[in-house]
């Protein structure tokens, strides 16, 4: 039998194995999403009944002891459910632009948010979402904020059944009734009676935009926090977004920016609240907002309650004696210095003050809003700096008994001795000191104890402002970062810094070196009472102890000092040895003092919130004061008794000008006429000239020298040298 041959046509080819794979695969695949929808589809909660939500258990802040609540953070959520026509347009309009611009063109998911989410998230450090209004609606309100994929698959299914069973009105309803605006307010209406005291329906097109603002992070944007500035700002985005869509016109966007926003004042059982807030923010940093707010859990934090009652009361006082000469606003921060645990925290005189009130007229109420917290805030210390400078120098090699020259002297190379500008466009830099006189040849311990300008921009010279940075941020200063802004002006104050992160730093000098990072949460639980976790300190030696026992020896040194702030100032302990320094900015903008003993530091700040100048009154006048009343109040309820610094081993070095002696082989020369400032126990410089600063330091000793004296002899005796009174 002959064999048959098949023949194929030309064109035919045999499907290869790797589509059928790929086919099985995609129809595996796809009744695989089908038999999920199905059953996710079929569990999906009843929308009507999801207004009687309700948190499963409050997470609480205690003080030290674990046994004074300072704040529940959720407690029973605030609630009104209100018809969708009882909604103002304004605020359905700005909760779409803020949070989702297409929500009347998707079914459920934006595809293209979401591409633009993963993108950013893999090309980025950022976490983007792309969430929609229903997406949100079904995590807020049916599931979690937990950040897993099977979370994320259920929220797509369920938002895509949502919107299959509902219309867009429907679900804009369900949302707008349900979310969260921050201070368990839940739903419009709520929210409205928290930040306006007034209803949804009365709510005007700038508050609409501002509480639509607030639905991204209600804790981070509250008006009612450090972060309101952001709020308005992210306030006039919704705005401009709403007129760039034509929901409205320009003209009425303009018109809503510039709307005074009368914010309803708090009432809350809260205690220590700018405390409270500080912490509350680190816990949702780490944790989440939506965590921290459902997970019961209890946090134990390091402040001490008598403490903290102490300043609140110190700071009231002491604010109050202020309004005569303009300085409004105080804070204060205490820390134990062996551990870096914060005591007490008090951010502004009266966190339940009245929010500003739009153009409000000169006085009182136009210079602070309680709410702020200064103490994280940046403000300029003055001479508050001077310590981090001159640790620097004695790092290097200078000594407490340096001889330096307050004599009126220009700092800017292109100026002449008269503070004349050489060229044009330079500022000659020529500072005084708080009473405007000088006082000739000191040491460093007498230029430091009194807080004398011009001698101490001379040691952050031959300190090196760099190196005097570096110092201050191994110290834990972290806002120095853009250098280039910085000259001699910083040792005077030109740098802005935080009172947390001053008063940590003084810390420092007060443990022989040794760093403790600033903290206030001791331990964290979860519902069930497992600790999650839990202080641990962590030192680190960032200064040489005998440094900064010579700094702490000035700064405790009652008779130097008596000079300038005589012998029975604020600063001055009878019979306790106390570390203190005064700051004061220019135009007398900020008063400060911090200061500390072996186991207590303690920082305050005093001065007006919109930057408005005290009336000429020092940091020793209106900071003090507080300070000293803290500390007097913290020694009793602390049983602390009176504590000896550890006193800076001697220092012999063979330079004069360094060992106090102005007049050398019967010549008087400026500090850089003996020292290379790069290696100041060294030899003289061959030719000093050679510093860009040497002549108008030698030009301001010689126009001194010839000031106060007839015209010398050739040659002058130690004995017979004229006499400055420090």
């Amino acid at each position: 039998m002959p064999i048959r041959r098949f023949y194929r046509p030309k064109n035919f080819r045999p499907v290869k194995p790797i589509l059928w794979f790929l086919f099985l695969l995609a129809v595996v695949g796809l009744f695989s999403v089908l038999a999920v929808f199905v059953i996710f589809a079929r569990n999906l909660p009843n929308p009507s009944n999801l207004e009687d939500r309700t948190i499963t258990e409050s997470t609480k802040i205690y003080d030290r002891t674990g046994k004074i609540i300072l704040y529940d953070i959720h407690g029973e959520e605030r609630r009104t459910v209100i018809p969708f026509n009882e909604i103002p347009q304004a605020v359905k309009d700005a909760t779409i632009v803020s949070e989702d611009k297409d929500f009347y063109k998707h079914h459920g998911l934006d595809f293209m948010a979401i591409l633009r989410a993963v993108w950013l998230n893999f090309t980025s450090n950022s976490l983007q979402g792309g969430s929609t209004i229903t997406q949100q609606f079904v995590k807020k309100s049916i599931l979690t904020s937990e950040r897993t994929f099977t979370r994320k698959i259920k929220e797509a299914i369920l938002a895509l059944e949502l919107e299959r069973k509902y219309s867009k009105d429907e679900i804009l309803n369900f949302y707008l009734n349900q979310i969260p605006y921050g201070i368990n307010a839940y739903g419009i209406e709520a929210a409205a009676e928290t930040y306006f005291s007034k209803k949804a329906e009365d709510l005007t097109l700038a508050e609409a935009a501002v509480l639509a603002s607030l639905i991204r992070a209600p804790s981070y944007y509250s008006p009612y926090g450090d972060h309101k500035g952001e709020l308005i700002k992210r306030q006039h985005m919704v705005l401009d977004k709403m007129a760039e869509i034509n929901f409205i016109s320009r003209s009425e966007s303009e018109k809503a920016k510039a709307q005074p926003l009368n914010f309803s004042k708090i009432r809350s059982s809260i205690q220590a609240p700018h405390f409270v807030f500080y912490v509350k923010g680190l816990l949702e940093e780490k944790y989440g907002e939506d965590y921290v707010e459902r997970a019961g859990l209890r946090i134990i934090t390091t402040l001490d309650w008598q403490l903290q009652n102490a300043a609140e009361e110190a700071v009231v006082a002491g604010a109050d004696r202020n309004d005569k000469v303009g300085a409004h606003n105080a804070a204060l921060v205490a820390l134990d210095p062996k551990t870096g645990q914060i005591l007490a925290l008090v951010g502004s005189r009266d966190y339940f003050k009245d929010p500003l009130p739009e153009g409000c007229a000169p006085g009182l109420d136009c210079q602070f809003e309680g709410n702020v917290n200064v103490v994280t805030r940046l403000r300029q210390p003055g001479s508050a700096f001077k310590p981090f400078v001159y640790a620097t120098a004695f790092k290097k090699g200078y000594t407490d008994q340096t001889i330096l020259f307050d004599v009126p002297t220009q700092f800017d190379t292109g100026c002449n001795a008269l503070g004349q500008p050489q060229s044009e466009g330079v500022k000659c830099y020529s500072p005084r000191n708080f009473d405007f006189k000088f006082r000739g040849p000191v040491t460093a311990r007498q230029a430091l104890a009194n807080s004398l300008n011009v001698p101490s921009v001379q040691m952050l010279y031959l300190a090196g402002v760099e190196d005097s940075i570096n110092t201050a941020e191994d110290m834990g200063l972290s806002t120095l970062k853009d250098r280039s802004r910085f000259g001699l002006s910083l040792v005077l104050g030109g740098g802005e810094v935080k009172l947390l992160e001053l008063a940590s730093a003084f810390g420092i000098f007060a443990t022989d070196g040794v760093r403790h990072q600033p903290v206030s949460i001791l331990r964290i639980e979860d519902g069930r009472g497992n600790v999650l976790e839990e202080f641990k300190d962590e030192p680190s030696q960032v200064l040489d102890q005998e440094v900064v026992r010579l700094v702490t020896d000035i700064l405790s040194d009652n008779n130097a000092r008596v000079p300038i702030f005589g012998p029975r100032s604020p600063l001055f302990f009878e019979g306790r040895p106390v570390a203190a320094k005064t700051g004061t900015t220019n135009e007398f903008r900020d008063g400060w003092t911090i200061g500390y003993t072996p186991s207590l530091v303690a920082g305050v700040w005093v001065g007006n919130n919109d930057n408005s100048p005290i009336k000429q009154e020092p940091g020793v006048y209106v900071a003090a004061p507080i300070w000293r009343d803290f500390m007097t109040r913290a020694f009793e309820q602390l049983n602390l008794s009176p504590e000896s610094f550890t006193p800076p081993q001697p220092r012999e070095v063979s330079k004069p000008i360094l060992n106090g002696q102005h007049i050398i082989n019967s010549e008087i020369h400026s500090t850089l006429y003996y020292i290379n400032r790069d290696d100041p126990t060294g030899p003289a410089p061959s030719n000093p000239y050679a510093d860009p600063m040497f002549n108008n330091w030698e030009s301001a000793v010689r126009a001194w020298f010839g000031a106060i004296t007839k015209p010398a002899p050739k040659t002058q005796s130690a004995t017979s040298s004229p006499q400055i009174n420090n």
